[in-house]
């Protein structure tokens, strides 16, 4: 029979299989009793201390010292289970605050294995000896995580580098883990500060996936590779090079980041890093990730993410990264949109779209509750919008209705979280929509898809209205994005509205500057005046001749065809 669980470095990509890792233990009862017996024991006594708490009267008070007993018991449990920990402490619409800040410190700070071991590790992987790899290698590591510990080392050919070293007999670890954890949820889901409304085995299953990714230096090193390509044109984003003749599943070399922790905004200052543009970076990069890419880093903690001297920021550690479909890219803008109409029927179908409720679902009743979360928070001006209160809200609906968070979203959410918690320590003033809604303004004015084009029009007309001032409340804030430039946008407009496609477009205008059966000449007016600075005096002719030449090159493949079949 083959092993469930492989053992050697070259075996390839392992998927986790949560069927496949059941039929392995149950015929082998005797390598989970032990584990079974720790893992429950632990957690029974910590139910029965919570249970202690409440007939003493004792709950409220004893909840700091309940919470750290918590995060020790993780720790004691081992990497699965602290990963577990830092899965929840980005979780507030599951976790309850009291307990959020312990778990946030199972982010770093953890115990490292003996460097004895990571050497083995490193020569058994890479089948060399230590010094023939590395001309310098740190005696102890510079950091310890759940899964591996860094290493920082020089190569024979002069460049830095950080050595990351897998735990020893990781996979088997976290293979049992997962298939007990996987039959003890449904016991303990009553015994934890949680709610939860769907089934606590997707959960798992989904974790299991993308900790058996993680755990992947190979595949971690491709993630990176594939990020990089991303953001190749982008010189605010740094990642490091990856070395992949010293790498392994088990062992990860590249390139040595010189950066600066993003919570030390002093050693940033005195570097001469401006934190605000740091912030701008990160979030653009951030969304650029979710609504171009569909390819993003899913957990951009404060360890994860450096500021170079140079204003670049610095992404490391690609091992939780996910991909989002074009359906739920598109599913994503479509909420936007609503969302900035205040459409709310068509936002709780957005949610039924994207997962959050069920198709089966009745949303009459959720709509008047999405409509009072939303407004209450974004009111009349967008600037107030805080994605954290957006979330803690959002969290208060989920015990009333039957939302879910499906587990990519629940990736997303954590990012964004997370993102927003670190620009908040750059900058309490900080909000994430002073910088995310000027480029989302920006990414539809552009509309470099026909997808983005017709959503453009969802924004702009309401019930068959053109609405004036949303379209100047759209440039006026996509101005706001540094790399906003309205004279191209605006060629791509009127080469939209002089083609095929934009037929529609253009009986819509001819209705609006109409309707009401008068011109609205003040409304172009207005427009024309928030605009004319951008254009040069020959703009509109460079724009007619490159918009004819288009028609005429669309026209003639159109008549070189009908040729043919006249033929």
């Amino acid at each position: 029979m083959t092993p469930l669980v492989p053992a050697a470095p070259s075996a390839g990509h392992r998927r986790y299989d949560p069927e496949a890792i059941a039929r392995y233990f149950l015929f082998r009862p005797w390598q989970v009793i032990g584990r079974f017996c720790n893992i429950f024991v632990s957690f029974f006594t910590f139910w029965l201390l919570l249970q202690w708490d409440k007939l003493i009267g004792q709950q409220e008070v004893n909840i700091p010292l309940r919470a750290m007993q918590l995060r020790k018991l993780l720790i004691r449990l081992g990497p699965t289970f602290i990963k577990i920990g830092q899965a929840l402490s980005t979780r507030p619409d599951l976790v309850c605050p009291d307990y959020l800040e312990q778990l946030t410190l199972l982010q770093d700070k953890l115990p490292p294995f003996p460097t004895e071991i990571a050497i083995a590790i490193i020569e058994r992987d890479l089948r060399l000896n230590l010094g023939d790899i590395f001309a310098e290698f740190s005696p102890q590591p510079v950091a310890a995580a759940s899964l591996g510990q860094v290493y920082r080392a020089k190569l024979h050919t002069g460049e830095e580098v950080a050595v990351k070293v897998q735990r020893p007999n990781l996979l088997p670890v976290i293979t049992r883990d997962l298939f007990l954890i996987r039959l003890l949820v449904q016991w303990v889901k009553p015994l934890l500060p949680i709610n939860l409304c769907h089934d606590l085995r997707d959960i798992v299953d989904e974790f299991g996936r993308k900790l058996f990714e993680e755990i992947d230096y190979l595949n971690e090193g491709r993630n990176a590779e594939k990020f990089a390509a991303n953001f190749r044109d982008d010189p605010t984003v740094k990642v490091p090079q990856i070395y992949w003749e010293f790498t392994s599943q088990h062992v990860l070399t590249l390139e040595w980041i010189h950066g600066i922790k993003l919570t030390r905004t002093d050693c940033m200052v005195a570097a001469g890093v401006d934190p605000d543009n740091l912030i701008r970076v990160g979030v653009i990069s951030g969304l650029r990730q979710l609504l171009e890419f569909g390819f993003f880093h899913a957990d951009p903690h404060p360890g994860n993410l450096f500021a170079m001297a140079d204003g670049r920021m610095a992404y490391i550690d690609f091992g939780m990264m996910d991909q989002l479909e074009d359906t739920t890219k598109e599913s994503l803008v479509d909420a936007v949109v609503h969302l900035v109409n205040k459409d709310y029927p068509q936002l709780a179908a957005d949610f039924v779209k994207l997962g959050f409720l069920t198709p089966d679902t009745d949303i009459t009743p959720i709509i008047p509750a999405l409509e009072s979360v939303f407004e209450e928070v974004i009111g009349s001006s967008v600037q107030e919008f805080n994605f954290k209160v957006i979330t803690d809200r959002f969290s208060e609906l989920m015990y009333a209705y039957p939302f879910r968070v499906p587990a990519k979203f629940a990736l997303i959410i954590r990012s964004l979280v997370t993102q927003e918690g670190i620009a908040l320590c750059l900058n309490p003033e900080f909000r994430i929509v002073d910088v995310s809604y000027p480029y989302v303004a920006r990414r539809l004015l552009q509309g470099e898809s026909p997808q983005l084009r017709r959503r453009l029009l969802d924004v702009l007309f309401k019930d068959g209205r053109l609405q004036w001032q949303r379209l100047e409340n759209l440039i006026t804030i996509a101005r706001q994005d540094g790399h906003f430039n309205l004279a191209p946008t605006a060629t791509l407009g009127l080469q939209y509205l002089f083609s095929d496609e934009g037929q529609y477009l253009r009986r819509q205008i001819v209705l609006a500057l109409t309707e009401d059966d008068r011109l609205h000449t003040e409304e172009v007016q207005r427009l024309w005046n928030l605009v004319k600075s951008d254009l040069r005096p020959l703009f509109f002719i460079d724009v007619a001749w490159e918009a004819l030449k288009a028609s005429v090159s669309q026209a003639l493949p159109k008549e070189e065809e009908s040729l043919v079949v006249a033929r």
